[in-house]
């Protein structure tokens, strides 16, 4: 626990003194974005705290409050924050206790990898239809062996997936699914890789777990009835995304009240059920959905508060790589040549402390990576 936690009361300063008074407690919601990240040394220095057991530091936060459809948002020193929490009353002062020590609670390794660093996915589509590699490999024998090119190439595990979810797409059988994905998983199981299934059925789950998968990507939130007791009875760890409605429809006319905090709410929502039904925190990764229900500005508005997810306490993992925001933004069609945008959000997610990006590019995102390294060491010379 950081050493911030229940700071002797006193009247909220700078900032603060314009939140106005709220109605009671009943319904307010707190949340805290850190901001103005600072090297992990400036914690064992004492001027800050650790972040999600990563390479930065925070002494600053966004204060966000919301209760109903009012949302004020100031930003202020971790002291007086936690100073205006307690003044607000008990219910609010844990809620911002419980934020500030997820936030700053290290990551345990998530499906054996250690979080130490940034871990790279890699994308294996075996699929007719993706929105960038649709049928490039989609035959078994090609998706192995762009699975082993991107293996040699520096990922640190690979996210196989049999049914496109792109806007617009048609389900897939899970019959279907199967089918595509069960060589592909048992070849690289059978190779010791760290292998991610890409898939919203739970007898999918089941099967391609049984045949070798350390764990499971769920663009659905784990949404299937069965989905979240069977990664309890299996003790697999689990990426939960969020998405808006189904993927066929996904993109028609989204709204939110506050795209970011409404994810957030979702997750956390969904971070409850795993651990009612069993499933630790430490097994648990969270990922806001980019693309999924969304539009540019909501897809702006999630990665801007990239940082706000680690108020979970789980390994956080950003998919955009290649993605329609990209295009939208930059006007580069088709999405293959979405590189150097996949790179400047990968980046800039990295520097809000993101655990794990998922990727179509992997040897560009390895070099990309290896600078990134060079310049936020774990630790200062």
């Amino acid at each position: 626990m950081p050493p911030i936690s229940k700071p002797a009361p006193k009247s909220a300063a700078g900032s603060l003194a314009s939140f106005a008074p709220w109605a009671g407690e009943g319904g307010v919601r707190v949340y805290l974005r850190p901001v103005g990240l600072l090297p992990i040394a400036a914690w064992s220095a004492g001027a800050a705290v650790p972040l999600a057991g990563g390479r930065f530091a925070f002494a600053i936060a966004e204060l966000i409050v919301r209760q109903g459809a009012r949302i004020e948002r100031a930003f202020a020193p971790l002291t007086e924050i936690m100073a205006w929490g307690w003044e607000r009353g008990t219910a609010v002062a844990q809620s911002l206790d419980k934020r500030l020590g997820a936030l700053t609670r290290g990551r345990a390794p998530f499906g054996g990898l250690d979080l130490g660093r940034p871990r790279i996915m890699a994308i294996v589509n075996v699929t007719p239809d993706s929105f960038s590699d649709g049928g490039d490999f989609f035959d078994a024998a090609a998706a192995i062996a762009h699975g082993e090119a991107m293996l040699e190439a520096g990922a640190d595990l690979l996210d196989v997936g049999g049914e496109s979810t792109r806007p617009g797409s048609a389900p897939v059988s899970p019959e279907e699914e199967e089918a595509r994905v069960l060589p592909v998983v048992r070849h690289f199981a059978a190779r010791g890789a760290v292998v991610s299934v890409d898939t919203r059925h739970a007898r999918v789950m089941r099967a391609t777990l049984d045949a070798g998968a350390a764990l499971i990507n769920d663009v659905a939130g784990l949404r299937d009835p069965g989905a979240l007791p069977l990664v309890a009875e299996k003790a697999a760890p689990v990426v939960v995304m969020h998405m808006r409605g189904e993927p066929g429809t996904m993109q028609q006319n989204p709204v939110y009240e506050d795209a970011a905090l409404d994810v957030f709410d979702w997750l956390e929502e969904r971070v409850e059920a795993c651990l009612a039904t069993g499933v630790p925190l430490e097994r648990i990764a969270v990922d806001p959905g980019i693309g999924f229900g969304k539009t540019v500005e909501h897809n702006l508005a999630i990665l801007r508060h990239t940082a706000l997810y680690h108020g979970l306490g789980c390994a956080l993992l950003i998919g955009l790589s290649r993605k329609a925001l990209i295009g939208k933004l930059s006007r580069s069609e088709p999405p293959k040549e979405r590189l150097p945008g996949s790179l400047a959000g990968g980046l800039e997610s990295l520097n809000q402390g993101a655990h794990l990006l998922r990727v179509h590019d992997v040897p560009q995102t390895v070099q990309a990576r290896a600078v990134w390294e060079g310049l936020h060491p774990a630790r200062v010379p």
